[in-house]
């Protein structure tokens, strides 16, 4: 997680600051949207519908100038409203008015328009802007990542404030045109399709376009010189794959992996359903970074992640997070499970397909590699709190969870679920609860005590709890065992056998790592 940590006082005190949007009929809108993670994160008062973003930015010098649009509706009588920001700002126009702006605390840009905005009507916002968007910083961090030929901005919980102004959550989701003009020779990378691109008086201008709902933080934004692959899937979606010129030795080992997107994408329809956006691809740029993240349509991989070699299983986790993460977005961010805990699962399913350990196999494999005073059983999937939204138990004891969930249903309700979700949430915000409500739903069973006892009881659970057939193989009573799945049915041995996709799978646990 990149943010500084948050104290316990501190975060009781930053809460008290955030007023809910429904506390007062009129007014100023809130300066946080609620999240208890990230107090400062988002604001209250409006939902943004659509961003347009005219952006200019030249690499040698890292000076980036841009003109955003926000499409917008009042949920609230105006009198002031707050966008998460961080350049330097030349001028502000709502509805076509010039209004009046003023910055606070390290993201906050307080808009006042000229006249009061009235609830439930549309509202446009134009923002001017110019910086170096290296130079800002959010407790001596940057998210923007400097390259040796351009930038990039790729980060979690959040990256727009580094260049372009938000709402920035991701309850509060909107469609993007991302029009980017760089010097000719270089190339911007953005969301979706590219639907057109010119050349004039030495700088070249590619537009993007990203038209389905997006979170500000899967918003991405690449400026180098790349070379660019393409290629469509059988159903006509275009894929764009970027690398950049300059990646050493891990150039042939990130195209070996990338370049498998639709081979990838099309096996997870399978098991997530119809694939919910316009465009697939992914990008490599030259960074230091070692993660990778799930930006929409386009993730972004950290060259690390193929220093020693092929991996398909990092794309396999960044695409299963399109229909997980993406599509179905967290409510808060203490609901980071119902990303995570499934995209890591999605890497164990892959390896069950590939014939390299059944989901079972690694599940047996990670609960034996982890002793009971690990404090890796200490953390909660479920909620993690903020200084552990990213440790490594949210992806595999939450992967444990997948699993467990798959033992007590049985494959036919577990797969059923799997591909239901996605679509009853399309496009939408959950919590941890929907999901287990969801889940009981369609397999008619009570579920609450197993996800409390996997997301939310610290310490490791009885392994009867994760693998009921190989508890019963060993004379004890494990749960439901007549609903387990044909993975869970063969007793796991005594002592689990590493399977072979183990180390790969191992070798993506920096996605999380997001360089703090």
């Amino acid at each position: 997680m990149h943010r500084k940590v948050i104290a316990p006082s501190v975060l009781a005190a930053s809460l008290l600051l955030v007023i809910p949007a429904s506390a007062a009929s009129s007014g100023p809108g809130a300066p946080g949207i609620g999240d208890p993670y990230y107090p400062a994160s988002g604001n209250g008062g409006y939902d943004v519908s659509h961003y347009d973003l005219r952006l200019q930015y030249q690499p040698k010098t890292d000076l980036l100038e841009g003109t955003a649009t926000l499409l917008a509706t009042t949920k609230q009588d105006l009198s002031r409203f707050n966008l998460d920001f961080g350049l330097k700002v030349s001028e502000i126009l709502v509805n076509g008015a010039k209004a009046r702006f003023a910055t606070s605390g390290t993201q906050e840009l307080e808009v006042t328009p000229a006249k009061p905005l009235a609830r439930n009507t549309p509202v446009t916002v134009v923002v001017k802007y110019a910086g170096k968007p290296s130079e800002f910083k959010v407790d001596g961090w940057s998210a923007w990542q400097r390259t040796p030929d351009g930038g990039v901005a790729a980060q979690e919980p959040d990256s727009a404030v580094w260049w372009f102004p938000s709402n920035d959550h991701p309850t509060d989701k909107a469609t993007f045109d991302v029009s980017v003009n760089v010097p000719d020779g270089t190339q911007a990378i953005s969301n979706g399709v590219l639907q057109s691109q010119t050349s004039r008086l030495g700088w070249t201008r590619y537009n993007w376009r990203s038209n389905k709902p997006q979170a500000t933080y899967l918003a991405t934004l690449a400026v180098g010189k790349f070379d660019i692959t393409t290629d469509r899937t059988a159903s006509g979606l275009p894929i764009v794959n970027a690398y950049s010129k300059d990646l050493g030795d891990n150039a042939g080992a990130a195209r070996a992996s990338v370049e498998r997107t639709g081979e990838v994408a099309e096996w997870l329809e399978g098991v997530f359903g119809p694939y919910p956006f316009n465009a697939l691809g992914g990008y490599v740029p030259n960074v230091t970074a070692g993660f990778a993240l799930e930006t929409q349509t386009r993730p972004f991989y950290g060259p690390r992640q193929f220093q020693n070699g092929a991996n398909v299983s990092v794309v396999v986790h960044e695409l299963a997070h399109q229909w997980y993460g993406d599509s179905v977005s967290v409510e808060g961010w203490k609901d980071i499970w119902i990303n995570e805990g499934f995209a890591r699962y999605s890497q164990w399913l892959w390896s069950e397909k590939e014939g390299e350990g059944t989901a079972q196999e690694l599940a047996d494999w990670t609960y034996a590699t982890r002793p009971a005073e690990d404090p890796f059983w200490q953390v909660k999937p479920g909620d993690p709190g903020p200084e552990n939204q990213f440790h490594g138990a949210v992806y595999d004891r939450g992967a444990l969870a997948v699993q467990a969930l798959r033992n007590e249903v049985g494959d036919e309700r577990f797969f059923q679920i799997l591909k239901g979700w996605p679509t009853e949430r399309a496009y939408g915000n959950a919590k941890v609860g929907d999901f287990v409500r969801y889940a009981e739903k369609v397999s008619r069973k009570p579920l609450a005590q197993l996800f409390e006892t996997w997301l939310y009881t610290p310490g490791k659970p009885d392994a009867s709890a994760l693998n009921p057939a190989a508890a019963k193989a060993a004379g004890q009573a494990g749960p439901s065992a007549s609903a387990q799945s044909p993975s869970a049915r063969s007793a796991a041995p005594a002592k689990p056998v590493e399977p072979k996709s183990w180390k790969k799978i191992a070798e993506t646990n920096t996605v999380h790592d997001h360089g703090h």
